[in-house]
């Protein structure tokens, strides 16, 4: 019980954090510079370019509307509170608390704006990725380790039934 209350004050702080973090980078970029303004951190690799994606990861699904993405993202949110109280690992706790503060961050977006605001930047080998946010960097980072721990999880019972 101990070690769960713990889970469940690191996964709030770590929303909180990463939340308030997004949140203020958006807000400082937003205030700082125009829309679609660029400028160069390193030549030729990383940029804060200023945008507003009304559209999904990578601009999918662009002019679909405000709720959509709303009601979808509301029902992610509800699957992973779901996924968090059913989980009694804490490394999954704390993979969907990061997933949880990106999606936050990003409906909080469009609610507010009606889009999301993104600004960084990166080209890559000579290809632009697509411009993005604290929160998606949140959502990446927990997702992959999501998958991490499954793999790690799935290498160490081969290793018991050996």
């Amino acid at each position: 019980m101990k070690n769960k209350v713990i889970t469940i004050c690191v996964a709030l702080i770590v929303v909180f954090l990463t939340l308030g973090l997004d949140q203020w980078t958006k807000w400082a970029v937003e205030r700082s510079l125009d829309l679609y303004e660029r400028v160069e951190i390193i030549k030729n690799f990383f940029t804060v370019t200023y945008v507003q994606n009304t559209g999904a990861g990578f601009s999918l699904f662009e002019g679909f509307g405000i709720w959509f993405f709303a009601i979808i993202t509301f029902i992610a949110l509800v699957v992973v509170v779901w996924m968090f109280i059913k989980s009694k690992d804490a490394r999954t706790q704390l993979c969907l608390a990061l997933v949880f503060s990106g999606a936050l961050g990003n409906l909080i977006d469009r609610l507010c704006f009606g889009y999301v605001r993104d600004f960084l930047s990166f080209n890559l080998l000579g290809w632009n990725f697509p411009v993005f946010n604290v929160a998606d960097i949140c959502i990446t980072v927990g997702f992959a380790c999501l998958i991490a721990c499954a793999i790690w999880d799935e290498i160490q019972e081969k290793k018991r039934c050996r």
